[in-house]
């Protein structure tokens, strides 16, 4: 391994010296790394670097790579071998603390084992074979430098054997009808195409599922097989499936496979002496096996995931049982219910730009209300906040009451619905109801908010689907402070029509359609609301009356309306277990017409946090390059009606639960009509792109598996509000007093 090293002036310069000791530690941990081979015996080799190559320019090598039995020692970033430069830190004598816990949160030299490198060529060469490639081999190369060694796996491959023919021969008359394999359409084993085991199975696996799904409770993938036969000297394989006859034991004769039918399904408590507090109803409704129909594997597995959905069930057992000498099964549900009432409390500190305060919120929670499973919750809150350097003002704090109820029914609740739509449907529906009071010295807020919702879900196609049937906001503003009214609202050198727009009383009523897609590597979330349309549709027919403003009112309260839409893709390039590519994009636009001229501030886009370009706080960024003042008011110009996000984020697991991420993001907001108030904020074609910030820094997560604990430390690289070159350009001018963002969140960014 080779270094370069600077002298520490010009290393250093420019770095704080907060930062400054972490790299040098760095560097001592990588120059550790080297001296690892201490801990190596004599006549062995640490494993440098472990190579896979292919004859074959195409090949999927990277496939192969689980086959490998000894990996070397891992990579942060997929680079640099911190863990093994830690353990490499301590010493040989194991007495010593210091020595015992460098080796325990480093990682031991990996020394290369030749039994294991064997084992490795022999998984490899199966595992083209059942790839098809029928004469592979595999090659070990070694390279060695000193106590170092670098494994290479040639792969040779060969060439692919391909499918010529495919027979059935189904030994069960009834089965034989029931799958009609004689037809083309009904046949997923193809000539022509290549051979291999995993084709092979899938079909195997394909039929069985098809089966058990169709009354077949005992038939398993063992009785069907698979025979082979390649004509010499050519690629060419004619396959033959065998689907065997029933066998109930070694010594039992063959018959025909038993075809069951449900004879009568039975509830009963999983608690002893408790009886079942829910209604037969809704037993009957999340059961998909029926009395008359056949035995269905995936009938069971819905009824499974049916009842598990039920916030009132603990657990589910399903037992079925024969009937003597016949082919009926009688289904046993067995249900373990949950306390239907608790009652939770949660403290908790607030910190709001230095402003202290503290909350506590007291959660009521009915599990089982109706006896169907449904879900009530009242929350009551209440908050406190001393808040300092206001001037004018008589009251100098802050308090917040609200109340939030929720029924949530575990199923569509709507007309017009067919019963088997609602049984193939995993929904559920939720009635929500709020109020809430804030009294600030600035000026008093209360929220009356109810929505009617919808969720509901496919997962065999990995998507879910929000529906806001109804959700209706009614925004009152009973008093405002006369220092305020005339420092923001009514002045007329510092009037603020975004401003103003949101501090007047306000009512929403909008509708919303979200959909959900992930698989693992890709995340897909788009979602289209619009507000006010129905409203104006009412208030042109009836007349409603007209305000001051020109907007038409409802109750002599003007309503919204505008429209938006938000996308974000994600997609995950997993490069080994311990690191991972993480690529995001995300596009928001809403636009405000007809009754409203500006987005309500709930509506509107910020830019900066923890979850953006991460180089700035949050509300910190644009729109566009409108360069905040830092006033306690900035955050609602700092808002707007268009936003974009690009982001890429090298994740790499560090030691224990911690792992690490090296990240650059970039995006920015900006408005779509021309504001006095936040001038440089619009969006235009031909300049957008000179406006978009970009960040980069390094983050720490603490990883729980049920939640992860996340902490980001971004720099500015572009800034598009600048005053100086220096300044745009901060990537080639760090400042950290003034480029320096950091953020503590919880969950991954996206």
């Amino acid at each position: 391994m080779k270094f370069i090293i600077l002298h520490k002036s010009s290393f250093l310069k420019g770095c704080s010296k907060e930062i400054a000791p972490l790299f040098l530690g760095l560097i001592t941990v990588l120059i550790a790394s080297c001296s690892a081979t201490k801990f190596v015996p004599d006549d062995s080799y640490l494993l440098e670097k472990v190579q896979i190559r292919s004859e074959q320019k195409k090949f999927p090598v990277s496939d192969l790579a689980p086959y490998i039995h000894q990996q070397a020692n891992s990579r942060w970033f997929s680079l640099f071998k911190i863990p093994l430069g830690t353990y490499a830190l301590a010493g040989k004598d194991t007495t010593k603390w210091m020595n015992r816990t460098l080796r325990r949160i480093g990682e031991e030299p990996v020394v290369f084992d030749s039994v294991q490198a064997r084992l490795s060529c022999q998984d490899l060469t199966t595992a083209m074979q059942n790839m098809g490639y029928m004469h592979a081999a595999v090659d070990l190369k070694t390279k060695r430098h000193g106590k170092k060694l670098t494994a290479i796996y040639l792969l040779r491959p060969g060439e692919p054997y391909y499918i010529h023919h495919v027979a059935y021969d189904v030994q069960d008359d009834s089965i034989a009808a029931l799958l009609q394999l004689d037809k083309p359409e009904n046949q997923q084993l193809r000539a022509g195409s290549q051979f291999t085991v995993a084709r092979l199975n899938e079909e195997r696996q394909r039929i069985t599922t098809l089966l058990v799904n169709s009354g077949y409770y005992r038939f398993h993938k063992d009785y069907i097989q698979f025979s082979a036969d390649s004509a010499r000297n050519s690629q060419d394989v004619n396959i033959t499936l065998h689907l065997l006859k029933y066998r109930a034991n070694s010594s039992s004769p063959e018959t025909l496979h038993p075809r069951y039918n449900i004879s009568g399904v039975r509830f009963m408590s999983g608690d002893e002496d408790e009886q079942l507090h829910l209604r037969q109803k809704v037993l009957e409704y999340n059961t998909a096996i029926e009395p008359g129909k056949y035995y269905s594997a995936a009938d069971l597995q819905k009824t499974y995931h049916n009842f598990g959905k039920l916030q009132a069930i603990r657990y589910t057992n399903i037992t079925f049982r024969e009937h003597p000498d016949t082919t009926l099964l009688d289904c046993d549900i067995q249900l373990s219910t949950n306390k239907p009432s608790t009652i939770s409390f949660q403290p908790e500190g607030t910190n709001t730009a230095g402003d202290l305060g503290a909350a506590a919120t007291l959660t009521y929670t009915n599990k089982n209300l109706f006896h169907g499973s449904e879900m009530l919750s009242i929350a009551l809150r209440g908050a406190f906040e001393a808040i300092t350097g206001l001037e004018g003002y008589k009251d100098q704090n802050y308090q917040e009451y609200s109340v939030e109820t929720k029924l949530t029914f575990p199923r569509f609740v709507a007309p017009f619905l067919s019963r088997s739509f609602r049984r193939r449907s995993q929904a559920t529906t939720e009635l929500a109801v709020s109020w809430n009071l804030q009294n600030r010295p600035e000026f008093h807020r209360r929220v009356f908010s109810t929505a009617w919702r919808y969720r509901w879900a496919e997962p065999h196609h990995h998507i879910s689907y929000r529906l806001d049937f109804l959700d209706l906001n009614y925004v009152y503003m009973p008093w405002i402070s006369e220092t305020f009214k005339h420092d923001y609202l009514e002045s007329a050198s510092s009037r603020n029509a975004i401003l103003r727009y949101n501090y007047e009383d306000l009512f929403i009523m909008k509708i919303g359609f979200g959909l959900t897609y992930s698989d693992g590597e890709n995340s897909v979330r788009a979602n289209v609301e619009t507000a006010g349309n129905l409203l104006d549709a009412v208030s042109r027919a009836s007349g409603f009356k007209i305000n001051d403003n020109g907007q038409r009112t409802l109750f002599n309260i003007a309503y919204a309306q505008y429209a938006k839409f938000d996308f974000d893709y994600t997609h995950l390039f997993q490069f080994d277990s311990h690191n991972a590519l993480a690529l995001h994009g995300g596009f928001g636009i809403a636009y405000p017409y007809g009754n409203s001229k500006v987005l309500p501030f709930e509506k509107r886009y910020f830019s900066g946090g923890a979850n953006s370009v991460r180089g700035w706080s949050v509300r910190g960024l644009g729109p566009g390059k409108f360069r905040g003042s830092d006033g306690r008011i900035d955050f609602i110009n700092q808002t707007g009606d268009m936003k974009l996000d690009l982001n890429a984020e090298y994740r790499t697991f560090l030691f224990w639960k911690f792992n690490g991420a090296a990240f650059i993001d970039a995006g920015n907001i900006w408005t779509l009509r021309n504001y006095a108030e936040q001038p440089g904020g619009q969006f235009k074609l031909k300049d957008f792109y000179k406006q978009i910030a970009v960040a980069y820094g390094l983050g720490l997560r603490l990883n729980f598996d049920y939640f992860i604990l996340r902490l980001d430390m971004g720099m500015k690289a572009i800034n598009p509000a600048y005053r100086t070159q220096q300044e745009h350009y901060a990537i080639f001018h760090p400042k950290f007093s003034r480029d320096f963002s950091f953020h503590f969140a919880v969950g991954l960014p996206f």
